[in-house]
């Protein structure tokens, strides 16, 4: 029997999309997924990011930013970049691993000139749905693009 898939999510500083990415997948496809995240930089966690997922019932305060460096040669199945800055500084993954872009808005810079928390976080809610809906689509979507 075939262990779970393994993605790893990659965006700019894995402080949001990637993380929330990893959240999901932990929570709602953890018996056939394995799921890291990682940044081309590290950003260190949203706390935005962190209280929009509590709100949906997933707890990702635990986790911390990694770098994508940290990870190359392990074996993956999927590399999964959310950003389009990721996606274009990918680095090299030995062994073909394939690469997929996924491209979702970026929470931090919609709601950066927002004049309040709760209208801030009107993007991260909206965000962290729609990393939910793709992640309720794995692993088919990936394995049938």
């Amino acid at each position: 029997m075939k262990d779970r898939l393994k993605i790893l999510f990659l965006c700019t500083g894995n402080s949001c999309r990637s993380q929330m990415a990893e959240g999901w997948v932990n929570h709602l496809k953890h018996n056939v997924i394995e799921a890291r995240s990682a940044g081309i930089e590290t950003h260190g966690l949203n706390p935005l990011a962190v209280i929009s997922m509590a709100e949906a019932g997933v707890d990702i305060s635990h986790h911390r930013s990694k770098l994508a460096r940290d990870f190359v040669g392990e074996p993956w199945d999927f590399v999964v970049t959310v950003c389009g800055h990721a996606h274009e500084t990918c680095p090299y993954f030995p062994g073909g691993v394939p690469i997929v872009h996924v491209g979702f808005d970026d929470p931090p810079a919609l709601a950066k000139d927002e004049p309040t928390e709760e209208a801030a976080m009107t993007h991260y809610r909206r965000v962290r749905d729609e990393i939910r809906a793709f992640v309720e689509s794995l692993p088919e979507i990936l394995k049938n693009p």
